[in-house]
């Protein structure tokens, strides 16, 4: 359970109407199949020791007796696990018969937690606020609401709601999670239907997304009766609107891990969670943390989504609000040109595209995209070439306006040799482009329309004053992974070949600033040589500044997503220059352009990720020395 990661279990066993003896024996096969698989919190449905479809044999005194014999059994079956097990069954309480959760941990019983919502069931409400209660030689508390928090893992705090409760207008869960709740255990009572399935994967994907937290439902199994319904056995398990978990056949047991960290970390930034005011909150001590066996699948690339279908609405939507955001400026302004530095790399070919769509929405002609390319000293015959064949199939005025001769009068201006290819030399260059393009801008009625990418901000990337400054940046909320998506989308869509082509070449060559001198017109210098893969940059982005991990927590899934592309020497090397860029390198994100946002993160200063220009990176660069000390 290090790193906040949990295994859980939603299981749905065949029973037996009414034969409770029978039900417990098949309970605790499927304790003993998640305590083998290292299960810590497993998720049966309501009634599991009876079933749910006893009708009115539920209030009967040999039944109700049967299923508290049941859960003596099941009870002693938890002495020795390390589990918190939730299962069902009728109590009777005086003169009523109530569906209660029985929350079972180390052969003892936490609590028995009555269904709330009983209209229409043979169940009664239980009015009380908490009373003693005995189940044979157990004494217990009979709770209208409880939390179950585990005093060593922080963050791991489990509630539970029955049968109905599930679908009122604001169902327990609600409660729960602003109570603490990380962990929503639902006990399902709703058969087979033929949209159950996708109506109960709709609504355990909104719920956790909507309360930051993940859920474990289990639905009654094939042994319930067959008189009015079918039952399927569904199991899920759901975080934060993502389905981990799916199984629905007999004896079904849906396995996962979730990560109460995260959800933790979720919580602290949307505020408004961990309000006190339970009437049971039950603590119980676990095992000593060790490390969870993760079985969840981390993706490569998190700022995209899964399948082509689901992809290609994606593009469509990242393309539609960046040039939604560029044709709003340019109307505000009352400007009708958008001036782009073209280099043939594929953010300034995705920042001519989006312009070139912005200009058609407004109805002005395809020319009034100013697509210039400045080649310099470092710019290669293939890059200049894809540069002017994309602007040119557009239908873009191209410009092609060679800087070397201002650079080397700025050279000598300021008394620099002009073969000391320092930093000086570097940045003379793209401080000399920008300045070329913001006066083409002024000159046309026009934007310069920025290219920079929401990855070279974060590692720093670009020259401040230089590329790091536009009028409108159409790519500043777009990670290099998407940016690299969205020139995809553009090139299969297009059915022009010459455009298809050239795009699809973009797309093939290295990223590269061309601001060192080149040889035999081969691209020497690269942008991942210094920064490491932008997949693998991005990557961390979203564990550590969105997810909220720590480096070594990061480091390990890391590991998980890309298997052997990359070494635990380069994992950690890389790691650790994008901790030292991350804080070195706030500087230029702390005045950065306008530019619209495509996910729910940006490294705006305004809206985005906030920081201090000189903070220090310490903490971060101290977690990755203690991590590859352990390994020696």
């Amino acid at each position: 359970m290090k790193d906040g990661f949990v295994k859980v279990a939603a299981a749905s066993p065949v029973i037996r109407v009414a034969d409770c003896d029978y039900n417990a024996a098949r309970v605790i096969e499927a304790i003993e199949r998640a305590d083998a698989a290292g299960v810590k919190v497993l998720v049966f449905p309501e009634l599991t020791l009876t079933g749910v479809t006893c009708g009115d044999l539920i209030r009967h005194e040999v039944l109700l007796r049967g299923a508290r014999r049941a859960l003596e059994t099941v009870t002693a079956a938890t002495e020795d696990r390390d589990m918190l097990v939730f299962v069902g069954l009728p109590f009777a309480f005086g003169a009523k018969v109530l569906s209660v959760a029985a929350v079972l941990y180390r052969g003892g019983i936490l609590a028995l937690v009555p269904r709330r919502a009983v209209s229409g069931s043979p169940f009664a409400a239980y009015e009380g606020s908490g009373d003693f209660v005995s189940v044979g030689p157990y004494e217990t508390h009979l709770c209208a609401e409880a939390l179950f928090t585990h005093e060593t893992l922080d963050g791991l705090t489990v509630a539970v709601e029955l049968g109905g409760d599930r679908n009122d207008i604001v169902s327990p869960a609600v409660g729960y999670a602003l109570e603490g709740a990380t962990l929503i255990a639902q006990m399902a009572d709703f058969p087979q239907t033929v949209y159950s399935d996708l109506e109960a994967r709709r609504a355990v994907s909104a719920e956790s997304k909507r309360l930051a937290c993940s859920l474990v439902l289990a639905a009654p199994g094939r042994g319930e009766s067959t008189t009015d319904n079918s039952y399927s056995g569904l199991c899920l398990v759901a975080e934060n609107g993502e389905l981990l978990a799916e199984e629905e056949r007999a004896d079904a047991l849906a396995v996962s891990e979730i990560d109460v960290q995260y959800l933790q970390n979720l919580r602290r930034a949307m505020g408004g969670f961990g309000t006190p005011g339970i009437d049971c909150d039950v603590e119980y001590w676990g095992d000593e943390l060790s490390e969870t066996a993760l079985t969840r699948r981390y993706r490569k690339h998190p700022h995209l989504p899964e399948g082509e279908a689901a992809l290609h609405t994606y593009c469509e939507r990242m393309l539609d609000i960046q040039v939604s955001g560029l044709v709003k400026r340019m109307e505000f302004a009352h400007l009708d040109h958008c001036v782009v530095g073209i280099s043939g790399g594929v953010d300034s070919t995705l920042a001519v595209m989006v312009s070139a769509m912005a200009v058609k929405r407004m109805g002005l002609p395809s020319t009034n995209v100013v697509a210039c390319t400045l080649p310099c000293f470092g710019t290669s015959s293939r890059t200049k070439s894809n540069a002017i064949v994309v602007a040119e199939q557009i239908g873009a005025e191209v410009r092609v306006i060679d800087i070397g001769k201002s650079v080397y009068q700025h050279f000598d201006d300021i008394g620099h040799a002009h073969d000391d290819y320092s930093i000086a030399f570097e940045n003379a260059q793209a401080r000399e482009r920008t300045q070329v393009l913001m006066d083409i801008a002024n000159k046309v009625n026009g934007l310069d329309v920025g290219t920079e990418d929401l990855s070279e901000y974060i590692d720093g990337w670009c020259t401040y004053n230089g590329d790091h400054t536009s009028m409108y940046d159409v790519n500043i909320g777009m990670t290099k992974t998407q940016v690299r998506a969205a020139v995809s989308h553009i090139a299969a869509l297009t059915d022009d070949k010459v455009l298809k082509a050239a795009l699809y070449d973009v797309l093939d060559c290295p990223v590269t600033p061309e601001l060192l001198p080149i040889h035999d017109d081969l691209i020497e210098q690269k942008s991942e040589d210094a920064v490491g893969s932008y997949s693998l940059q991005d990557f961390f982005t979203h564990k550590i500044l969105i997810c909220g991990f720590d480096p070594v927590k990061t480091l390990r899934l890391a590991k998980l997503a890309y298997g052997d592309e990359f070494s635990d020497e380069e994992l950690i090397r890389w790691l650790r220059s994008y901790c030292k860029r991350l804080f070195t390198q706030q500087f230029k994100r702390s005045c950065l352009m306008d530019g619209p946002s495509v996910e729910a993160f940006s490294v705006s200063p305004r809206t985005g990720l906030r920081m201090p220009s000189d903070g220090e990176s310490t903490l971060f660069l101290r977690m990755l020395d203690e991590y590859e000390s352990s390994l020696k």
